[in-house]
């Protein structure tokens, strides 16, 4: 693996998994404040928080890895519009595995439903959203300062020829 695209898949491996440490960070956070549970219906069972939270890690680290791995590093620019798709993207996946989850522990598709259109509008489903577009737009960020990096930063009385 070239050294660009090496370093572009590392820093994607890293996004990620802030982006899993920010979304349990603000669930508890909201979760505190305003007094109301991630998945408030106890009917969706035990799993349907994290199934929805590991869908939407892996739509965003599959997302990031595409990026570092399919764009040439010539090509990489900050792509705000990449970025909100990959957070809309986490927001419906969110919202969509959480409701699956409902749906296969209870077997209740019109319940599924309704508890998949209450999830959709929620706190939590936005929040996945916007913390995927901020990750996933500091991600193309990181990625596009690199380009046409020469090497260490060097101080003025440095000398090019020292290495």
């Amino acid at each position: 693996m070239p050294g660009f695209r090496k370093y572009a898949a590392t820093v994607a491996v890293f996004a990620s998994g802030l982006f899993l440490a920010l979304l349990i960070a603000v669930f508890g956070v909201i979760s505190l404040l305003a007094g109301i549970e991630v998945i408030a219906d106890p009917r969706a069972g035990e799993l349907a928080g994290p199934v929805a939270t590991a869908a939407a890690t892996l739509l965003v680290i599959g997302c990031l890895l595409l990026i570092a791995l399919r764009i040439p590093e010539s090509r990489q620019r900050v792509a705000p519009l990449a970025s909100f798709g990959i957070g809309v993207g986490a927001y419906l996946a969110w919202s969509l595995f959480a409701a699956l989850a409902f749906l296969f522990g209870r077997g209740d598709p019109v319940g599924a439903l309704i508890f998949f259109g209450g999830i959709l509008l929620g706190p939590f489903a936005i929040s996945a959203g916007v913390i995927a577009f901020v990750i996933a737009l500091l991600f193309t960020v990181a990625l596009a300062s690199r380009v046409a990096d020469k090497g260490r930063p060097r101080w003025p009385w440095e000398k090019y020829e020292d290495e």
